[in-house]
């Protein structure tokens, strides 16, 4: 899907599909057609593919070409069935237009367009256009850092608050899954952050080359250091995942043992009965016991009172 905007007054105006992408200021492409990816080629621009994009090489995701810098970085977002991913970002600046490539739906690029004169150094050029959408997404990842941090407390409460008499093994697993959704996150805003730190670096190198961006330091600046404080709060609670998933482990090996602890009790408590059972079933010929008629009341009374002293030790020494 393409979609192009135009500065109108210091603010983004959607282009309409007529209209010529030569007037665009902005444009977003969102899994591109190959007939979208052509018309943007056609203004003098070559629009990376996914497996370009995908690339590992750090020479392969920042390199200016002909004037225009080409700045690749993986961001969050959600996959066409909604499920959160981390997918390549490329941002192709030009001295007179921004183009956005992208394979996944990310949130800041659906509200900077309504935000773009309140976001940053404004929308009335391409270089205003790119560092203001870095501190949309910057915002966005602060946002997702802080709904963690709100999910990790639930989490704790849930752990260390003792649940409901024998739900507590389901409560702790529906924990544990949640501590691994915000694993996943974290690990994915953190290299959101690493690529954009690179990616500022880079766009700060090619500064002497590039026209239209006075005045703009100060603003780079500004987000890197948001950056770096974000840097520091993911990190912060990659350790809380960390206590929190010792923590959770912890408890349910806790409960195993609990379980197997009562289960080792019961089999103790029956084994004197057992054992006096096995000796009265053994056919020897001299066995005057079983001739008495207090044979049979005297059997059941040494099982009762075995396993009644066996249960009332168990509680003496707190293991029941």
């Amino acid at each position: 899907m393409l979609t192009a905007y135009r500065e109108v007054e210091g603010r983004l105006i959607r282009l309409a599909p007529e209209a010529p992408l030569s007037t665009a200021v902005w444009i977003d492409l969102l899994r591109p057609t190959d007939d979208e990816a052509a018309a943007v080629t056609a203004l003098g621009l070559d629009v990376p593919t996914l497996d370009d994009m995908e690339e590992i090489e750090i020479s392969n995701r920042l390199y200016r070409e002909g004037g225009t810098d080409y700045l690749t970085v993986q961001l969050t977002g959600h996959s066409e069935t909604h499920g959160p991913i981390s997918g390549p970002v490329t941002f192709i600046l030009s001295s007179s237009r921004l183009v956005t490539v992208r394979h996944h739906d990310s949130r800041p690029f659906e509200t900077y367009p309504t935000r773009a004169d309140k976001v940053g150094p404004g929308c009335t050029n391409a270089n205003g256009i790119f560092l203001s959408l870095i501190e949309e997404i910057v915002g966005r990842l602060a946002d997702l850092l802080e709904s963690s941090g709100r999910s990790l407390d639930h989490v704790s409460r849930t752990v260390y608050v003792p649940g409901k008499r024998g739900q507590n093994q389901k409560r702790l697993e529906v924990a544990l899954r949640q501590i691994g959704r915000e694993a996943e996150l974290l690990g994915n805003i953190r290299l959101a952050l690493l690529t954009l730190n690179r990616a500022l670096g880079f766009y700060t190198q090619t500064a002497r080359e590039r026209i239209g961006d006075e005045g703009l330091s100060a603003s780079v600046a500004n987000l890197m250091r948001d950056m770096d404080a974000l840097e520091v709060h993911t990190d912060f609670l990659s350790q809380r995942v960390g206590l929190a998933s010792d923590a959770t482990l912890g408890m349910i090996n806790l409960q195993q043992n609990s379980t197997v602890r009562i289960v080792s009790v019961v089999a103790v408590l029956f084994s004197p009965p057992t054992l006096i059972a096995s000796i009265y079933g053994m056919n020897f010929d001299v066995m005057p016991e079983l001739q008495q008629p207090w044979g049979y009341p005297a059997a059941l009374l040494s099982m009762l009172a075995a396993s009644l002293i066996a249960y009332l030790y168990f509680r003496w020494k707190n293991w029941l």
